[in-house]
C-alpha cells in the first residue's frame, strides 16, 4: 500500500483525501491542518490521524475534541508521498520540509511550475512523471483545457487554440472575497497565465487565453476555439469526447444551460460533494466551422484535479506504469463514469 499523506486538508486536500482512502493500493497515514475547523471534525470523523503544524496549538485542538497525531514532520517520517494541498504560495515554503524528510512531493497549481520543475496531467505526461521525487499538477482550468486539447490533439492534430476563461469569484464556502457586482478582468492583458501553464504540459501547442472573473461560486466556464490540422465532422469530433473518460457530455435533452444547474444536475446523481471530476462539455455547443473547433466546457474548481492527483502519485510511486490503467483504477475506485 502506497501511504499518503495530506498536508493541507482544505478544499482540494480533503477530496483528495477522499479519493485515496478508497484506492486499492493507498492508504491515508494523516492529514494536516493549521487551526480547529469543521474539516478538522470532520477528519476525525473519517478516521484521518490529524497532524499540526505548530505543537503549540495542541491545546486548542484537543478542546475542540480534535485529537492531534504529532507535528507535520512525525506525519512525513510515516509517508511514501505527501500531497500539498496548502494555499497557493505556502505549498513552495514546504519544499525544503519534503526534502528534509526524504519524501516524495505533489504540488497544486497554485504553486509555479518551477517548484517541481515539472507539471502533470494524466492523459498527457504520466509516463514522464514515473520515479519523480516532485511533481506540480496544473491547476482547474490548465488540467480541463489539457484535456480536451489532447484529445483533439491526438485524434485530428492542433494548429492553434484560442479559449477565454469566464472564472467563478470564490469558492462557495469562501465569505471574504468577490467581486460581488462586477466582471474583473483577470488579468487585463492578453494572454492570461492559462496559455503558458499549457504549454509546461503539451509545449508544442500554440495558445492563447483570455480570463475574467464573475460574481458566481459554482464553476468555471471555458468557451475554446480549436483550429484543427485534419478535416473533421462534428460526429468525429463527438466520438472522441464520449470515447474520453474524463471528458463528460452534457446532453441537450438535460436542458441544461448554466453551470448551476450543472452542479444540481451532478449532485442528484449521488456525487460526493456534488464533485464533477470531468470536463464538462456543452453537446449543444459543439460545432465546426471549416477545421475551427468551438465549444463550450463547464470546470468544476474544486474537483476536477482530485483524479489527477490520485494518477500522479501511482506515477511517481512507479507501481503503475501505464496511464489508462491508472485512470481506470483512479475512476474505478471512485466509481466514477463521465457524463
Amino acid at each position: 500500500m502506497i501511504k499518503v499523506a495530506v498536508n493541507g486538508y482544505g478544499t482540494i486536500g480533503k477530496r483528495v483525501a477522499d479519493a485515496v482512502s478508497v484506492q486499492k493500493d493507498m492508504e491515508i497515514i494523516g492529514v494536516s491542518k493549521t487551526r480547529p475547523s469543521a474539516e478538522a471534525l470532520v477528519a476525525v470523523q473519517r478516521g484521518y490521524p490529524v497532524y499540526i503544524a505548530d505543537m503549540s496549538k495542541k491545546g486548542s485542538f484537543e478542546k475542540a475534541g480534535i485529537p492531534v497525531a504529532g507535528s507535520v514532520e512525525d506525519m512525513l517520517k510515516k509517508a511514501d508521498i505527501v500531497v500539498d494541498g496548502t494555499p497557493g504560495g505556502v505549498g513552495a515554503a514546504n519544499k525544503a520540509l519534503y526534502e528534509k524528510a526524504g519524501v516524495k512531493a505533489i504540488w497544486q497549481g497554485g504553486e509555479d511550475h518551477e517548484v517541481a520543475g515539472f507539471s502533470f496531467n494524466a492523459h498527457a505526461n504520466y509516463k514522464d512523471a514515473i520515479g519523480r521525487q516532485f511533481v506540480r499538477v496544473v491547476s482547474c482550468n490548465t488540467t480541463g483545457l489539457c484535456r480536451v486539447i489532447k484529445a483533439m490533439d491526438d485524434a485530428f492534430g492542433v494548429n492553434k487554440v484560442r479559449a477565454v476563461m469566464v472564472r467563478r469569484g470564490a469558492d462557495p464556502h469562501v465569505v471574504k472575497k468577490g467581486p460581488i457586482d462586477a466582471i474583473v478582468l483577470d488579468p487585463p492583458t492578453i494572454p492570461s497565465h492559462h496559455g503558458p501553464d499549457v504549454n509546461t504540459v503539451l509545449p508544442h501547442i500554440d495558445i492563447v487565453t483570455l480570463a475574467m472573473i464573475v460574481p458566481a461560486t459554482q464553476m468555471h466556464m471555458h468557451a475554446i476555439t480549436i483550429e484543427l490540422k485534419k478535416e473533421a465532422g462534428r460526429d468525429d469530433v463527438l466520438a472522441v469526447m464520449k470515447g474520453h473518460n474524463r471528458i463528460g457530455l452534457v446532453k441537450p435533452e438535460t436542458s441544461i444551460r448554466s453551470s448551476a444547474e450543472l452542479k444540481e444536475y451532478v449532485m442528484d446523481l449521488g456525487r460526493p460533494r456534488a464533485d464533477l471530476w470531468e470536463n464538462g462539455i456543452f453537446e449543444a455547443s459543439v460545432n465546426l466551422v471549416g477545421k475551427e473547433l468551438f465549444l463550450f466546457q463547464a470546470i468544476h474548481q474544486e474537483a476536477d484535479v482530485v483524479v489527477e492527483n490520485i494518477d500522479a502519485i501511482r506515477a511517481m510511486m512507479g507501481e503503475v506504469s501505464d496511464p489508462e490503467t491508472s485512470i481506470r483504477m483512479t475512476n474505478e475506485a471512485m466509481q466514477f463514469t463521465a457524463l
